[in-house]
């Protein structure tokens, strides 16, 4: 099943009256259960593409389906109920609220939607526990290592249950051990829960994880292949 498509979307700014075409004339399609990375060098698009597909932003032209429904053509307040409802976000700089600890952390997209207490409770342990942090629900992010908060990161992102998470540069702050862990505990929940994860990073080890690599060069879709 298609979760987003994207046909002939393109997005440019204007930085110093100078036009620049972050994305143009994409065309694109994540189907239900994919761990796709979008890849690229520095200025290629990936970014501003993950902002689209999030809702976090429009296309100056082409249309976004998410789950069927263009977005496109939702006001900004529909926008951020499809954000809530369906799409999860893991952030390069984890962007945890700092005065929850992680069981907070984890249970506040939860709150925000009206989960009932019970099986927000449920649903946050399950998560924290899926992720190995079962024993350190109680401390807050700066009681955590980055690796430790990262996973907080990708608990928060699943427990909407979200039809898709989007991960910009989500190893760019860890070493190589916690990267690796952190992408092995995504790629573990991905194949559980069948919910699509697509990675915009420029990190070969996030690259080796994924089973389709989208490659971009100046706002345009170059490659589209699956892993070998």
């Amino acid at each position: 099943m298609a979760i987003i498509e994207l046909h002939g979307t393109s997005k440019s700014y204007y930085i110093g009256g100078v036009e620049t075409h972050a994305l143009d004339d994409v065309s694109l399609t994540i189907e239900s259960g994919e761990f796709t990375a979008l890849v690229g060098p520095s200025g290629s698009g990936k970014t501003t593409l993950l902002q689209i597909m999030g809702c976090l932003d429009k296309p100056d032209r082409g249309a976004v389906m998410i789950n069927g429904k263009d977005v496109t053509r939702l006001n900004a307040n529909a926008r951020a109920d499809m954000r809530r409802q369906v799409i999860g976000f893991i952030f390069q700089f984890f962007a945890l609220v700092p005065v929850l600890d992680a069981y907070e952390n984890v249970e506040l997209p939860l709150l925000l939607s009206g989960v009932g207490a019970k099986e927000r409770r449920a649903r946050t342990m399950e998560l924290l526990d899926a992720v190995g942090l079962a024993d350190r629900i109680h401390n807050r992010p700066d009681q955590l290592s980055g690796g430790q908060q990262q996973r907080v990161a990708i608990a928060r992102a699943l427990a909407p249950r979200p039809l898709m998470v989007l991960a910009d540069e989500p190893t760019a702050n860890l070493d190589t051990a916690n990267g690796e862990q952190a992408m092995e505990i995504m790629k573990r929940l991905n194949e559980q829960t069948d919910t699509a994860f697509i990675f915009a990073t420029h990190d070969p080890r996030v690259m080796s994880f994924a089973r389709r690599t989208v490659k971009l060069l100046d706002g345009r879709v170059v490659d589209d292949s699956a892993a070998h």
